[in-house]
């Protein structure tokens, strides 16, 4: 039953510490109205946000006095945000509309100094959730429903009903509007909550509370299930100057779930990529969004992709030649020497179109290394000088304006430029 007393205990329960402050999101709806009340008669320090997001003309702006005369007749500070037609790409308005009250909630939290957000999610709401996950074939995590607590976004009312809340609302005279849009069925959720959770809860009178008793079990279990993750995380993962490597042969021990779960995070969760992993070749690279991961012999070695682009940002450029003709190259190229050998190349200056430059390898490259007979593949070059296969990614090919290979820095000149006695050009790279 939703009371004062119930609101408190819940609210305490989810946050035992209030110093901080709170911001309390208010659309003017039952459930924020009453959220509002619940606030202002348990006599906590807290302020109000509201969004005119003026899609439902004149309703929106007495959406927006609602909020506001209630504020002013009980001395609570208000913040409001109009939205205007260049807050308003084209897209999902849900999706923009989100981004917007989330951005403009944090910004008056950092103003104010407020720590928590309070919003007045329901329990009708966590069954919409939980129904909207399972038609998306979420996992455990998607189905264990909206947290009370997340990131100190405060959810105090899950507990409670939509029922409830109208009743609160009726028996203590509290003021709301309707946003009767939500009664068409144009999105996912509205349909899920007109259509099918009123055939829902006429299966059983207790559905809701049930419903709220197996979300908890789910949330147990996700509980217990990250848990164990972590311990077995703790025996297969390390952690060397930003690389996070994987124990290859015990990652393959584990069961589909594990799997999943230890790379979802580096953003790799579906099935299909998972098992591509686990059957491709060592030296093969996979990319997600954020992350990269290498399959090594006894790894799986992931980095952050800005790493990756931090090392040097460009694939390909174009180099100087001094008029004494030196070869310039880069600072950030030559800082990546990271065995400190040093280079001397002299090449023949008349076999070679300028401009010069310096790219990463590509698949079908070769060359014909000094010292060796006939040519060789890039690729199989530095897998013989037993190169780690994140090394080979930071190596450079110097090449001239034909695209032909020079030599790969710092290891190995072409012996087709290179000069000699009859050389009468000779261009110098050094470092």
């Amino acid at each position: 039953m939703l009371n004062q007393a119930n609101f408190h205990k819940n609210l305490t329960a989810i946050c035992p510490n209030s110093e901080g402050g709170f911001l309390v999101a208010v659309s003017g709806g039952a459930d924020s109205m009453v959220l509002l009340h619940l606030f202002r008669e348990v006599g906590l320090q807290f302020q109000v946000a509201h969004i005119n997001y003026k899609l439902r003309g004149e309703d929106s702006d007495l959406d927006q006095k609602t909020v506001e005369e209630y504020c002013l007749s009980n001395h609570i500070k208000f913040h409001l945000y109009e939205v205007s037609p260049t807050d308003q790409p084209p897209g999902s308005v849900q999706l923009w509309a989100r981004d917007i009250r989330y951005d403009f909630f944090r910004q008056v939290q950092k103003d104010e100094d407020l720590k928590f957000l309070v919003t007045a999610h329901h329990l009708n709401d966590q069954l919409e959730t939980f129904l909207i996950n399972l038609s998306r074939g979420s996992g455990i995590r998607g189905l264990s429903g909206i947290p009370a607590d997340e990131n100190n976004i405060l959810r105090p009312l899950l507990p409670f009903t939509k029922e409830e809340i109208y009743s609160f609302a009726a028996a203590n005279n509290i003021v709301f509007r309707e946003d009767f849009s939500n009664q068409k069925n144009d999105y996912l959720r509205n349909m899920i909550r007109n259509e099918i959770t009123p055939k829902l809860l006429e299966t059983n009178p207790h559905f809701l509370k049930n419903f709220a008793k197996s979300l908890k079990f789910l949330n147990q279990v996700k509980d217990f299930a990250q848990n164990s993750i972590t311990q077995i995380e703790k025996e297969l993962l390390m952690q060397n100057t930003g690389e996070i490597y994987i124990d290859k042969k015990g990652f393959v021990k584990q069961g589909t779930f594990v799997q999943r779960e230890m790379l979802r995070k580096f953003g790799f969760e579906e099935e299909e990529e998972i098992d591509k992993v686990l059957r491709a070749q060592n030296g093969k690279v996979f990319n997600s969004s954020n992350f990269q991961l290498l399959v090594d012999k006894k790894y799986l070695i992931i980095r952050e992709n800005s790493e990756i682009g931090n090392t040097v940002a460009e694939s390909e450029l174009l180099l100087t030649v001094t008029p004494e003709n030196k070869i310039l190259i880069p600072n950030k190229v030559i800082s990546m020497n990271g065995n400190g050998k040093e280079l001397l190349w002299n090449l023949d200056g008349e076999k070679i179109k300028l401009p010069l430059k310096i790219r990463k390898k590509k698949d079908d490259d070769l060359f014909f290394p000094i010292g060796m007979i006939g040519k060789k593949k890039i690729a199989k070059f530095l897998k013989d000088e037993k190169l780690p296969i994140l090394a080979r990614q930071e190596i450079w090919l110097l090449c001239d304006g034909n695209d032909d290979i020079l030599g790969v820095i710092p290891l190995r000149q072409d012996r087709r430029f290179a000069a000699n006695e009859k050389t009468r050009q000779v261009l110098t790279l050094e470092f």
